[in-house]
């Protein structure tokens, strides 16, 4: 995985490859996270988000060497003055597609109500949703099976992010049912498959975190 490097000034374009940045949220489905950066990585060009808890199951050491993962610390590390780049704003305009998974029951909730309390959900509220955006949920089946699920899964359309459904399996914690997360490969056909006519490849590339520890 790419190591951190000094601040850029300016964003350098990058090939006509595109764009996709994966976020990962607290499930411990998150350890597919590797597998799915490097699916992606043979077509695209790869920046990741994972939010605090994701890093309890993302092992960062395992990443593609060319993903930079991009974590709450690394959020204000840019700015310093009025005009300087804000972070989540700028993977924003970076991304041609966006792709979080897992996502879990508590990023749902927030995504569904509108909070922004973290990097992932800041680029969220902030999505220009012209551009495709996929969701892929993971958490206990009485979890997905929750009323609040269904109102949030609901919120999710209407805002025209794409749902990656769940399938049915013996969980993490043992129980059996749905709510495990679609296996990397299939969200990969799924993204491939819905932006197959799509022409990509014009932005800019965010710098690299500053911050001091290894990404």
């Amino acid at each position: 995985m790419a190591t951190s490097e000094p601040v850029q000034q300016s964003w350098e374009l990058e090939s006509s490859r595109p764009r996709v940045l994966l976020a990962a949220s607290g499930s411990v489905a998150a350890i597919k996270f590797e597998s799915l950066c490097r699916i992606f990585s043979e077509w695209a060009e790869v920046r990741a988000v994972a939010t605090k808890s994701a890093l309890h199951f993302v092992d960062r050491s395992s990443l593609p060497s060319d993903v930079v993962l991009y974590t709450d610390d690394d959020e204000w590390s840019t700015w310093t003055k009025i005009g300087d780049e804000v972070l989540h704003i700028e993977l924003r305009k970076w991304a041609d597609i966006m792709v979080i998974a897992p996502l879990s029951a508590n990023t749902l909730a927030k995504i569904a109500g509108g909070l922004c309390d973290n990097l992932l959900t800041c680029i969220i509220r902030a999505w220009d949703y012209k551009k495709p955006i996929f969701a892929a949920p993971a958490m206990n089946t009485f979890m997905w099976n929750n009323p609040f699920t269904a109102r949030h899964i609901e919120t999710m359309n209407q805002l025209g992010i794409s749902l990656v459904p769940p399938t049915t399996k013996r969980l993490a914690c043992g129980d059996y049912g749905n709510g495990a997360m679609a296996e990397p490969s299939q969200i990969h056909t799924t993204v491939r498959l819905a932006c197959k006519s799509q022409t990509f490849g014009t932005g800019i590339s965010p710098a690299h975190p500053s911050s001091g520890h290894p990404v």
